[in-house]
């Protein structure tokens, strides 16, 4: 048996390796695309174009503005006289935020009271709206607490200390670049198995699979191998280049990251077998696995928080093997995470293994009768 089983692992390697475009898809894409979400996937704003509509005047008022123009997130574009061009320029884009100062400003802080500052914010990207909202209000309340320092004020009551653990400095990155890890892993496992039967079925090479003496077991085993090898490798050049690179740390156990990583390309690569036994072109399995990835991507947690789903969606998310890997290489990157913490993780994917792996051998022996 194992000589047979080594024999299909090798022809399988020959027929992935000795085609040119299933070498681009294990070696191209995934580089390409761990570079353009590494360095353009952020939830982070860098760069918030903003106008200034300045009613007060005064020395006071150019002190605040000056404090938003020297802030790193944001860009000071233009400055209004009037009030008729705050909705032009944010309809257009042209601005995502304005900043409009009361003309009480520079008066009611040297009386001591409350000085009006509004902040207009284009929030038809609600998300962006309130991570600009976030910055300018830390920009505005350190103004006031180094004016009061100065000037002899009452300090707030209270003071807002922050401290962020596992990213101190609450780099998106280091929550989205682990992630990627998953994605792209998942990726190309699920192409090169999904491929793989229905490349032999349009090459009439798969009958003749068949009628070996290859029981289904054993082919199921002969093609999971190879993409089980293959999305070790690929992971692999992946979480290196996430650490060294990117310089995502990597502080957990490299025993429990392979591990989930291991049972994570087992479940894909049950459900890639399970989309080539379907299909009975290329095509078809391309179709197929794309219709897999798309919601097991937005279902994953890999961008928006599972808690925050439907509670219907949430119980769809637990038969989807990248919300549990995601945990877990996460947690690794960041955090030093037990192999209890992670056990629940292993088990779901390790059952999501099983079924599919199962389900895809009873499939090619249905196909076989």
């Amino acid at each position: 048996m194992l000589a047979r089983l080594l024999a299909l692992v090798i022809k399988e390697f020959l027929a992935i390796l000795r085609d040119g475009k299933s070498r681009m898809v294990l070696i191209g894409p995934p580089l390409i695309q761990l570079v353009v979400f590494g360095y353009a996937a952020s939830f982070d704003l860098n760069h918030v174009p903003f106008a200034v509509y300045d009613q007060d005047q005064t020395a006071l008022s150019r002190d605040l503005v000056a404090d938003f123009a020297g802030a790193p997130s944001f860009q000071q574009v233009a400055v209004l006289h009037s009030p008729e061009r705050i909705r032009q320029l944010i309809d257009s884009r042209a601005v995502e935020m304005v900043l409009d100062i009361d003309p009480r400003y520079g008066r009611n802080l040297l009386l001591g009271q409350p000085a009006p500052v509004q902040i207009i914010v284009d929030g038809r990207n609600s998300n962006t709206a309130l991570l600009i909202l976030g910055y300018a209000s830390d920009i505005i309340t350190s103004a006031s607490q180094s004016w009061a320092a100065a000037h002899g004020g009452v300090p707030p009551p209270a003071q807002l200390v922050p401290r962020a653990l596992y990213n101190p400095t609450l780099d998106s990155h280091w929550f989205i670049i682990p992630g990627i890890v998953a994605l792209l892993t998942q990726v190309v496992t699920l192409l090169v198995v999904g491929l793989s039967v229905a490349r032999e079925r349009e090459a009439g090479t798969f009958d003749q699979t068949l009628v070996t003496p290859l029981r289904p077991i054993d082919i199921v085993l002969g093609k999971s191998l190879p993409g089980l090898i293959i999305g070790l490798i690929e992971g692999t050049v992946i979480i290196l280049a996430t650490h060294l690179w990117f310089g995502v740390p990597l502080l957990g156990s490299l025993a429990l990251l392979y591990m989930g990583l291991f049972l994570f390309i087992a479940a894909v690569t049950g459900i890639g077998l399970m989309i080539s036994s379907l299909a009975a072109t290329q095509q078809q399995a391309l179709l197929g696995a794309f219709l897999f990835m798309v919601p097991s991507i937005i279902l994953s947690g890999f961008a928006t928080p599972i808690a925050n789903m439907p509670a219907f969606v949430q119980d769809l998310t637990l038969i989807n093997p990248m919300r549990y890997a995601l945990v877990v290489i996460r947690e690794s990157f960041l955090e030093q995470p037990s192999l209890s913490a992670l056990l629940p993780q292993f088990a779901a994917m390790t059952v999501l293994a099983l079924i599919s792996l199962i389900t895809a051998g009873w499939l090619f022996r249905k196909r076989s009768v």
